[in-house]
């Protein structure tokens, strides 16, 4: 880890770097495998999946067997755990619900904008050696009460061929019929153009490595919409003297576990207390299982002393963090303040994974400084806004010679005639 005490202003954009590489590095990997599942479909996509996963599989459809044989593979409490964040996840996602919107914006002129689901959708959900089954909680619960009418769930599998058995739990608790065992590049590809097996779908869901960022953005090329640019994952704690060091150290060792190539940030006006987490970090570390990919994300993180809030707060909406968690005394500033961020947790017992999991938030966010621009998932993120408006023979004289005059000013005759021809036809 590196400790930075009061860097100067000129320094900050270096030293919030995140540690990822540049899309040059694996943009070519990433046409290559798109190209070829365009053209070959399944054999692409069964090609890569023994190249980059370790296994040849005779189909990559998930069978009513085996998600028959998962459910029997799940404990008892975990389905439990499951049930849990499935109710509080539905229940926030359900009160973003938006009434229909209707204004007469003049006598005569109706308008209106009105809710409709995207038909198709793509989920990624990684596996590997996190399966992350809490992420088909986060995307096809608001599918569902979004009304998307095809829900496609792709997910690697392992060296045997089998997809870790939560995971396919989940995808049946949550009305997800659709599955198929691919994973990374080719996975984006096949849902991107779609193959024999695999859909063609309107819009992809779900984070990934660097990779599958790419392959996402390189999908909307091909009139394929994504949630966002989802990529390692990220954490950002302001702490002051008031702050527990070790729930700190825990926070950023929660996101540090999730990849050599993910970053954890402490910003703080407290020099005592970046001493004491990095203290307790070095206690917490090496009782974790995945020590050694924390190890390499702890390397990318970044220790940081300020003067003041203000200088801090001016950091972090720099820095843009996808998880941004506030221990101080004055938690109020940080959290009226925040512009910047993709999830915000406030508290001494409030920790990130309760977000991660359970608490009922998305944790599909916007990493990479993405949250500068991109909102994390809602519910919104699987619906589009459709206006309507409706003109009666009062409404079109109303505003009809103010229609001519702009259009011919414009240039554009087509666009005044389609007015005046009803504009005389009521005189």
């Amino acid at each position: 880890m590196s400790n930075i005490y009061n860097p100067k202003r000129e320094e900050w954009s270096e030293i919030l770097q995140r540690p990822t590489q540049t899309i040059d590095d694996i943009e070519a990997t990433v046409y290559e495998v798109f190209n070829e599942v365009k053209q070959k479909g399944d054999e692409a996509v069964k090609k890569y999946t023994s190249l980059f996963d370790g296994v040849t599989l005779s189909s990559n459809i998930v069978s009513e067997k085996e998600i028959e044989e998962a459910n029997s593979l799940v404990s008892e409490e975990l389905k439990a755990a499951i049930a849990l964040a499935k109710s509080n996840i539905t229940s926030f996602h359900k009160a973003q619900k938006t009434d229909k919107v209707t204004v007469e914006t003049t006598a005569g002129v109706s308008c209106w904008q009105e809710k409709r689901p995207i038909e198709k959708i793509g989920l990624y959900i990684p596996g590997g050696t996190a399966p992350l089954f809490s992420t088909i909680l986060m995307l096809a619960i608001p599918a569902q009460i979004a009304g998307c009418k095809e829900v496609v769930l792709c997910t690697p599998p392992n060296k045997e061929g089998k997809v870790n058995p939560t995971i396919l739990y989940t995808a049946a608790l949550c009305g997800v019929s659709k599955i198929y065992k691919v994973g990374g590049i080719q996975a984006i590809a096949a849902m991107t153009f779609g193959t024999d097996s695999i859909s063609k779908v309107y819009k992809i869901f779900g984070p990934g490595n660097q990779f599958v960022t790419v392959a996402k953005q390189l999908a909307t090329r091909y009139n394929v919409a994504i949630d966002m640019p989802a990529g390692p994952s990220e954490l950002l704690v302001v702490a002051d003297e008031t702050a527990k060091a070790a729930y700190v150290a825990s926070d950023l060792l929660s996101q540090a576990e999730h990849g050599a190539d993910s970053q954890v940030v402490l910003v703080s006006t407290s020099k005592d207390l970046i001493e004491a987490v990095s203290e307790e970090i070095e206690l917490q570390i090496n009782e974790l299982p995945r020590v050694e990919i924390a190890k390499k994300a702890i390397e990318n993180s970044r220790f940081i002393l300020v003067d003041n809030d203000e200088e801090a707060l001016e950091l972090i909406n720099e820095y843009g963090p996808e998880h941004f968690i506030v221990v101080t005394s004055n938690e109020d500033f940080y959290v009226n303040g925040v512009t910047n961020a993709g999830s915000v947790f406030i508290g001494d017992y409030t920790p990130e994974s309760a977000g991660d999991y359970a608490s009922g938030t998305n944790h599909t966010l916007p990493t990479n400084g993405y949250a500068k621009q991109y909102s994390g998932v809602n519910l919104d993120s699987f619906m589009k806004s459709m206006t309507f408006q409706k003109i009666s023979k009062d409404g079109i004289k109303s505003i009809g010679p103010a229609i001519e005059l702009m259009a011919e000013a414009e240039g554009l005759q087509a666009h005044k005639n389609a007015v005046t021809l009803r504009l005389n036809d009521l005189k």
